[in-house]
C-alpha cells in the first residue's frame, strides 16, 4: 500500500518539477541570463542589468521565504514546513565559492543557464556542461575517499647499530 501512495505522488511531483523547470529556463532565457555577452559584460562591470535582476530576485526571495516561515507555510509539493538551519561559513564554502566563481569567469556562464544555452544553439555550452559533470564526479570521488588519519611515526627498534652510534 505504501509503495502505491509513493508512486502516485511521484507523477504529480515530476510533472510539477518539469513545469517549474521549463518556466525557470524560459525566464532565464527571456531575462538574458543565458547570453554569454551579457554575462561577460556583467563580470567586467560594464553592464549592471544582470546584477539588478539578480539582486531584485534575491530581495524578493529573502522576504518571501521569511514570510513563509513566519506564517508556518508548507511546501506545495512535499507538504513540509518551510524551515532551514543556518550554519557559519566554513573552509569548504570558501573553496566552493572560489571554484564556482572561477568557472563562471572562464565559461561566461553558471550552471543554471547551460540548458538554456544548449537549447539556443550556443555550441560551446557542451564544453561547459562537460566541465560541470567532471566537477560533480570529482566531488563525489572526494566524498567517497576515506579520511586518512596520520599515524604517528613509530620508532624503529633494531639490534643493528646506527651510524651515529659507531
Amino acid at each position: 500500500m505504501e509503495s502505491r501512495v509513493t508512486n502516485t505522488r511521484r507523477v504529480p511531483t515530476a510533472v510539477t518539477a518539469t513545469l517549474f523547470g521549463g518556466a525557470f529556463g524560459f525566464l532565464l532565457s527571456w531575462g538574458q541570463f543565458t547570453s554569454p555577452d551579457r554575462i561577460r559584460d556583467m563580470l567586467l562591470f560594464e553592464d549592471l542589468y544582470l546584477y539588478e535582476m539578480m539582486f531584485s530576485a534575491m530581495a524578493i526571495g529573502f522576504i518571501g521565504i521569511r514570510l513563509l516561515r513566519r506564517f508556518h507555510a508548507r511546501a506545495l509539493v512535499s507538504g513540509d514546513l518551510v524551515a532551514w538551519v543556518t550554519e557559519r561559513p566554513a573552509k569548504n564554502h570558501i573553496a566552493g565559492a572560489f571554484v564556482f566563481g572561477l568557472g563562471w569567469a572562464v565559461t561566461d556562464s553558471c550552471p543554471a543557464p547551460i540548458a538554456g544555452q544548449l537549447a539556443q544553439g550556443v555550441w560551446w555550452s557542451v564544453a561547459t556542461l562537460a566541465g560541470v559533470f567532471v566537477g560533480i564526479e570529482l566531488y563525489f570521488r572526494r566524498q567517497e575517499r576515506p579520511v586518512e588519519r596520520r599515524q604517528p611515526e613509530q620508532r624503529r627498534v633494531s639490534s643493528e647499530p646506527v651510524a651515529a652510534d659507531l
